[in-house]
């Protein structure tokens, strides 16, 4: 794997070559608990991890379970699903009897290894994670020589499936791979095992004493291999026979010690010339770790930067306290990350990637449950299981997230993730998600988003650091809930300005009001039309009609669909959004990928990103409306789920990522596999249907038939967002009926066809000029 993320002192910890599990376990020569390490994801812990007839203690006990949940934590990263515990059955028949290929060691260590071993072999490839499930016994008719079988292991399959399984009667390995080295306790338990075999093995104690020192090895390549090795100063106590004698090679300076303490005065000496030597070149900073091969992957790794020769030279001096015979203390330069060129006709680059399927290539998915407030919903016919539960009322979200967390423990349900799409249904996930102790951003960062007027007031707040801070992105603006606060608001944020709900959804509602009596006008026209959730559905009016009034600002509307994961961004992809039909709000046209040169695109990016986090949104796929104006990009709002309408098909069309399964892997906890810097295989320009202005076309060129005709051809993209009956709504009220998009090489070309394609069907017209939508995106 190449990595191009920077190195940084804060990483001053264990660090082990996989990072999850390479600290210093019983098998590799440690000795206690396991470290109290959590690895993310959510998974069953009452599986049957003891081995009848081989009981182990506590500790050996401690340290299966950690293994598990490692291999859990492997699998779930990798997009596979988690092992099935069938253990309780055991496994009578020996499949491919000829064959039993058995490793003992780390489940991250050898995961590749193990898929792949599923696919050539299924069933026969075994991964023990105790010495326990393993047992030792003589070989009939050749002495000195033993077999073993084994009593438990997780056994792989095709599709990444792995089972936890016993076996009666035992299987007997043709093949054994111990990954750990030797040591007291369980590592001379898991050497023992490894020697003397009938079968063949992959390791061995005395193997893993040579290879598992990184001093020998690396003084190895450099004297015999002429291999080029990071220019190291090692401190060695006793070193073996091999390294014996002052031996160095090229950037590699040994200095042995007949002792540990007392050496003080040798080892800034020595600190120091080789701190300021030219074997360094040009690097910044020095790792300073243990090294033998009874530590194996651990390493108490700390980086100093290069000019501090006190501080490194006083780190080694402790370290030199730990140490014991034949081990040493290694002091050497950081390389810097890899840089690849863009690949060309010299480079080819491949990159492989981990699909989940079952036997007979067929798509392995997950178990997926429904909760809905409709009982006949046509969805409830889909899913493993459906809950019908009243959601619709979200001032009692908190009441109601008890009630379905009793609903799911009653059920017995195990769930990895807890997600959902829909707006009005935001907060009363994360509450739900904080119920059950899923991954989620905070309920009080959904509260904050899903409420437009203390989202923008709470931003105008966020004065930094870091900076830039996100308030140069908020807009001024007044909550309303009553007629007084209209005649506040109008005093305190400059007009024109914006009225809309606070919770509204579609642009529903949304007005430009330009002076305090047309304020107070369309304050009454929504207090008398549009009170609670039957008066218009799946608007937002189950969490109230208040507004907020905030100030009009100028410029070019976009959004920004962002996927983040621990406050990190993986991808962000931009689009832009033609003039709207004023004095309304509904989207007339859009045009994917952005336009923008590519720093205002990334401005665009960056203050999505900062305002997500300002307001405490860490975890999800969000979308971010912004405008770009003269001085930079300014906030319409968040909506704290991904992009509505079109934008989902658009993205899987154009880059290949899809949004739905990135907001269901972060759900449950896992990071997604979405290119940081992704790249459109073209351009989609779209414009919107209005039963207001199409009815007549809507039932004749342009009906969802001829629409759909079309889109199954590949000639548009064809997006309904509601049924005909439905979308008749007074025009003011009015929701995008759907959305219809031709693609292209360039924006002009997808411009192009889109308005030839819009006035032969009689979409384009006098009361609804399409060129004029279009003109944008020029």
């Amino acid at each position: 794997m190449l990595s191009s993320d920077q190195l940084s002192p804060k990483w001053d910890c264990l660090l082990g070559c996989k990072g999850l599990e390479d600290k210093e376990g019983p098998w590799g020569g440690g000795s206690g608990l396991p470290p109290p390490d959590y690895f993310p994801g959510s998974w069953r812990l009452d599986v049957g991890l003891d081995c009848k007839g081989s009981p182990e203690g506590a500790e050996a006990r401690a340290w299966t379970a950690y293994y598990y949940s490692l291999l859990q934590s492997c699998l779930q990263q990798a997009g596979l699903p988690e092992t099935q515990d069938r253990s309780q059955v055991p496994r009578t028949g020996c499949p491919g009897a000829e064959v039993t290929l058995c490793i003992l060691g780390s489940p991250s260590t050898f995961l590749s290894v193990l898929l792949e071993g599923g696919v050539q072999s299924p069933g026969n490839m075994l991964l023990c994670l105790s010495p326990a499930w393993l047992t030792k016994v003589p070989a009939p008719g050749r002495p000195g020589e033993a077999a073993l079988l084994v009593s438990k292991a997780v056994s792989f399959h095709p599709g990444g499936l792995s089972f936890l399984d016993d076996f009666v009667p035992q299987r007997q390995a043709t093949y054994f791979l111990v990954g750990l080295g030797p040591g007291p306790g369980q590592g001379r338990e898991a050497a023992e095992l490894a020697r003397d075999l009938t079968c063949p093995t992959g390791a061995s104690a005395e193997l893993a004493r040579l290879l598992e020192d990184r001093l020998l090895t690396r003084l190895l390549l450099a004297q015999r291999g002429g291999v080029a090795v990071p220019a190291t100063l090692a401190f060695a106590y006793k070193p073996p026979a091999l390294l014996r004698g002052g031996a160095g090679g090229p950037g590699l300076r040994l200095v042995e010690l007949s002792g540990r303490e007392g050496q003080e005065t040798l080892v800034k000496e020595e600190v120091g010339a080789f701190l300021h030597s030219e074997a360094l070149g040009d690097a910044l900073q020095v790792a300073i770790k243990l090294s033998s091969w009874r530590w194996r992957g651990q390493q108490a790794l700390r980086l100093h930067p290069r000019a501090e020769v006190g501080t490194v030279a006083d780190t080694v001096v402790a370290l030199l306290e730990k140490l014991e015979e034949e081990e040493s203390v290694l002091v050497e330069a950081v390389c810097p990350p890899a840089r690849l060129p863009s690949p060309g006709p010299e480079l080819a680059m491949r990159i492989c990637a981990v699909v989940c399927r079952t036997q007979g290539d067929r798509p392995l998915l997950s178990k997926l449950h429904l909760v809905e407030s409709d009982p006949n919903h046509f969805a409830s016919q889909l899913v493993q299981t459906f809950i019908h539960f009243d959601v619709t009322e979200h001032r009692r979200d908190e009441e109601n997230a008890r009630l379905l967390a009793e609903l799911v423990r009653a059920r017995g349900l195990q769930l990895d993730g807890c997600f959902s799409y829909w707006d009005d249904c935001l907060v009363l996930t994360a509450l739900l998600c904080q119920e059950l102790g899923l991954p989620c951003s905070p309920p009080a960062a959904m509260r904050l988003a899903k409420q437009k007027s203390r989202t923008q007031l709470h931003l105008l707040r966020c004065q930094g650091p870091p900076w830039p801070s996100p308030s140069l992105h908020a807009v001024p603006c007044c909550p309303l809930e009553s007629e007084a606060d209209v005649e506040r608001a109008v005093r305190q944020v400059p007009l024109p300005g914006v009225m809309k709900l606070e919770f509204g959804a579609g642009a529903v509602g949304v007005r430009l009001v330009e002076d305090a009596l047309q304020c107070h006008q369309h304050f009454s026209r929504i207090a008398r039309d549009l009170q609670g959730e039957a008066d218009h559905p799946g608007i937002g009016l189950g969490w109230g009609n208040s507004m907020l009034l905030m100030e009009f600002i100028e410029g070019t509307e976009h959004d920004v669909d962002l996927v983040l994961f621990r406050g990190k961004l993986l991808a962000a992809f931009v689009s832009d959004n033609g003039p709207t039909r004023l004095p309304g709000f509904t989207e007339t046209a859009a045009c994917m990928p952005s336009g923008l040169a590519p720093e205002q695109a990334a401005q665009l990016v960056q203050a999505a990103f900062r305002c997500c986090l300002g307001c405490g949104l860490l975890d999800g796929v969000f979308n971010v409306e912004l405008k770009l104006t003269g001085a930079g990009p300014r906030l319409i709002e968040i909506n704290p789920r991904m992009g509505g309408f079109y934008l989902r098909d658009w993205i899987l069309e154009l880059y290949g990522v899809d949004l739905l399964l990135a907001a269901a892997m972060v759900a449950c906890g896992l990071r997604p596999a979405v290119p940081p810097h992704p790249r459109a295989s073209g351009y989609l320009v779209g414009v919107t249907g209005l039963v207001s202005q199409h009815l007549q076309v809507l039932r004749s060129t342009a009906s969802q038939e001829a629409l759909q005709a079309l889109h199954d051809r590949g000639l548009v993209r064809f997006n309904q967002f509601t049924s005909l009956e439905e979308a008749q709504v007074p025009g003011e009220y009015e929701e995008p009926y759907c959305s219809v998009a031709c693609a292209g090489p360039s924006p002009a070309e997808a411009r192009l066809r889109l308005l030839g394609l819009c006035q032969g069907l009689g979409i384009d017209g006098p009361h609804y000029p399409v060129a004029h939508f279009l003109s944008h995106f020029k």
